[in-house]
């Protein structure tokens, strides 16, 4: 697993990443500092392969609210996830239940997080993160 860094693309504005929700799948919001912005955050099933894993670029999201950080992993399969740090550290560890949006805070260097699930939707309801 490799930690890299893309070209950082635009800020997202509000309204432009859409959630579909619904059986077993939901999906994962992670809230990052803006140190990280550009950076591919990695994650992977718990107790699987590490040969199976996902990434989503941290980017800058601008909302009614102000400005936050985030990668937004928009379809996730149910289960329990770890969240790596880089090849070798793990971040954390995020339950994703299907219908929902799973919420991860990115720990200080010293720690690791623990996620939560922030929300329930109707499973036949398609669900929007202001990005």
């Amino acid at each position: 697993m490799t930690h890299h860094t893309h070209h950082v693309d635009t800020p997202s504005r509000a309204g432009s990443v859409m959630l579909d929700l619904g059986g077993d799948i939901g999906a994962l919001i992670l809230d990052a500092p803006a140190e990280l912005n550009g950076r591919e955050i990695e994650i992977s099933r718990a107790g699987g392969t590490r040969a199976r894993h996902t990434h989503s670029m941290v980017r800058e999201r601008i909302t009614a609210d102000g400005v936050s950080y985030a990668a937004v992993y928009i379809s996730v399969p149910a289960g329990e996830y770890v969240i790596w740090r880089d090849n070798d550290t793990p971040a954390g560890t995020v339950t994703v239940d299907g219908g929902q949006i799973a919420h991860f805070s990115w720990p200080p260097a010293a720690g690791t997080g623990r996620g939560k699930n922030i929300s329930a939707r109707n499973q036949s309801e398609p669900a929007s993160h202001p990005n």
